[in-house]
């Protein structure tokens, strides 16, 4: 079995190959933007000729969320155009295709306690455990609008997708909060982080094992259970919440301060709200989920 990774010098990309010799059964194929522009329709079509692959991960992505305001038109080739490209080529060779997204799709307000997500009609969640697969997305940027239509453009192109929304993704891979956070904590006193935006942090490992759980499961059952899915570690937190976990698991003394998000603007804004329920994808593909805080701390320094 083959199973292409677009990619893969990304965070996902390389936490999927950290973890691919334990999968003997399966032949990864992992392939940097160098090697696969999803953005050239052509390009995609002659690689997956090459390989043939049974399987595609679609860990390729414009993921700048802050830089995206000012180049729309670069997020929008990758994030939907791209993950347009992708659908066709899947369909063409009839490739499973699991396509990774973002709780960016939505903007849920967070307000005495009750989390909103339709910040017009003000409707409330309908689980205390988070946002669903079914709660209507309202992108407040253009990052999490693109990544919004490229899931449209997959759900518009070919039948056989799964999408999965995650959050937070950090790992000892790339760039992320955990080690921006480490970093910092080495060159400074004290350190200030936002504590009114809520959401789930994700370990980019437990995200790969997850992913190949759902395709060892498509090898072995017959059922179609293609769609939208949520993943990410369980519990919640906030932005400080998880500075002072990094901090503690670390050992690491500092000034760290929780302030409010207006204290720190930025050119995009971010939902205050954005736990996700992972009800589904545990039912479907029996998927056991760590809760945060133990999972940072398997996480390589």
């Amino acid at each position: 079995m083959v199973v292409l990774v677009t990619g893969a010098n990304g965070q996902l990309g390389q936490a999927i190959q950290s973890i691919a010799d334990n999968y003997p059964s399966i032949d990864f194929v992992f392939c940097s933007s160098s090697e696969l522009n999803i953005t050239d329709l052509t390009n995609c079509e002659t690689v997956f000729e090459k390989y043939k692959p049974n399987f595609c991960i679609n860990a390729a992505a414009y993921t700048a969320v802050d830089k995206a305001e000012s180049e729309p038109e670069k997020a929008f080739a990758i994030n939907v155009t791209g993950a347009q490209n992708i659908a066709e080529v899947c369909k063409k060779h009839d490739t499973i295709l699991l396509h990774i997204s973002t709780d960016f799709v939505f903007d849920a307000k967070f307000v005495d306690g009750i989390a909103y997500y339709d910040r017009e009609l003000r409707l409330p969640l309908k689980s205390e455990k988070g946002l669903t697969e079914t709660d209507v997305p309202f992108p407040a940027g253009i990052y999490g609008l693109t990544k919004l239509q490229g899931e449209q453009a997959i759900q518009a192109t070919y039948a056989k997708h799964f999408i999965i929304r995650t959050s937070w993704v950090y790992s000892q891979f790339a760039n992320n909060f955990m080690k921006t956070m480490l970093r910092l904590a080495s060159e400074r006193d004290s350190l200030s982080v936002v504590s009114d935006q809520i959401g789930t942090p994700t370990n980019a490992v437990d995200l790969a094992e997850a992913l190949v759980k759902m395709i060892k499961f498509c090898q072995t059952e017959p059922v179609e259970v293609f769609g939208i899915y949520n993943f990410s570690n369980e519990g919640q937190c906030s932005w400080y919440d998880f500075a002072k976990e990094i901090f503690n698991q670390n050992n690491i003394s500092i000034n760290l301060q929780a302030i409010p998000t207006s204290a720190y603007p930025t050119p995009a804004k971010r939902p205050a709200y954005s736990v996700l329920d992972k009800t589904k994808i545990k039912e479907v593909f029996g998927v056991q989920i760590n809760d945060w805080k133990e999972s940072l701390k398997t996480v390589k320094r």
